[in-house]
């Protein structure tokens, strides 16, 4: 899914973000049917710019247009909840300093962040005056880069609004009005998760990175060579795709394996012991520019499977 050249007939260039994506997605899935001037108000953006969204969302496949206006198709009815982010307002003024705050969790990404700042600036980037990111860690949400404990009432508030476990971020926007805290914070995420990430076919996107657009084409490529069973890959700046039956079904994806093939630098084949695998047999390669690893891709070790390694076995000593 591809922007539009605008600039080559002449129009403006669109202002939107990939929080206006994600946007759209949410008001679409609420309200059916809707129309272009009535997107682009709740999108509080240009009718151009909607318009251009709903191009793409079309080109995908993500919408189907009546004389009512546009309607999410099941496809886009998935690429929506592929968009792993939980949104909510919060009120808990003691903590941050604007008049309204929107909280967003985004599940076991804590490992990407060290100390907030670049939560913050993206927020405000966004147009928040500020933004309050925390980690959970034993269950409780904490400071990142400290061990200092939200209080008991921020943490009581936040856990009636999200099921939070360990490794999950929240990241709390705060601004003047609902629609600039929710924009800084859900902006915070979106950068944090590494972008949008809809469709196979969506890698084309501008506001995606080279790098991570080739590791998920690579992840694709290994997934149809492998007979489609599952795949996940991770780059080391970004987090990870969980690739089945030719989709990606999770684009928030991280594993420990993954997570060791990248630290160690090495192949790593054993049973999962947590998470969606758990219980199966995987191999997971590092890759490596320079010398560097950047990445790590994991699918189910083939090897493992029923009669293959006795296959081989047998091929090896006939030889």
């Amino acid at each position: 899914m591809m922007r539009p050249n605008v600039m080559a007939s002449g129009g403006p260039t669109p202002k939107f973000t990939d929080y206006h994506i994600w946007k759209a997605l949410m008001v679409m899935s609420e309200t059916r049917p809707i129309g272009r001037k009535s997107l682009s108000a709740a999108l509080n953006i240009g009718e151009g710019s909607t318009r251009t969204i709903l191009d793409m969302f079309c080109d995908e496949g993500y919408i189907t247009v009546t004389k009512s206006g546009a309607v999410l198709s099941e496809k886009g009815k998935r690429a929506k909840d592929m968009v792993k982010v939980d949104v909510s307002p919060v009120n808990i003024s003691d903590l941050t300093i604007g008049a309204v705050n929107c909280a967003v969790k985004i599940r076991g990404v804590s490992k990407k962040i060290t100390y907030g700042c670049e939560e913050r600036d993206a927020a405000i980037k966004a147009g928040a005056t500020g933004a309050t990111t925390l980690v959970c860690v034993g269950n409780k949400l904490i400071f990142p880069g400290s061990e200092y404990p939200v209080s008991p009432h921020v943490e009581n508030v936040l856990k009636k609004e999200f099921r939070i476990g360990n490794g999950d971020v929240i990241i709390i926007g705060t601004a003047v009005d609902p629609e600039k805290a929710e924009r800084g914070a859900v902006s915070a995420a979106i950068r944090l998760i590494g972008g949008i990430r809809l469709s196979k076919s969506a890698l084309d996107i501008p506001f995606q990175r080279n790098a991570n657009k080739e590791l998920i084409s690579l992840a694709f490529t290994i997934h149809d060579l492998v007979g489609r069973l599952p795949v996940a890959a991770r780059s080391k700046d970004n987090l990870g795709i969980r690739i089945e039956n030719g989709a990606v079904i999770d684009n928030t994806y991280t594993g420990d394996v993954l997570e060791e093939a990248m630290e160690l630098g090495t192949t790593i084949r054993r049973v999962a012991t947590s998470g969606p695998y758990k219980g199966i047999k995987v191999i997971v390669a590092p890759l490596e520019v320079d010398g560097e690893v950047v990445a790590a891709v994991g699918v189910v070790d083939i090897r493992a499977m029923a009669g293959v390694d006795n296959l081989i076995r047998r091929y090896e000593s006939d030889e």
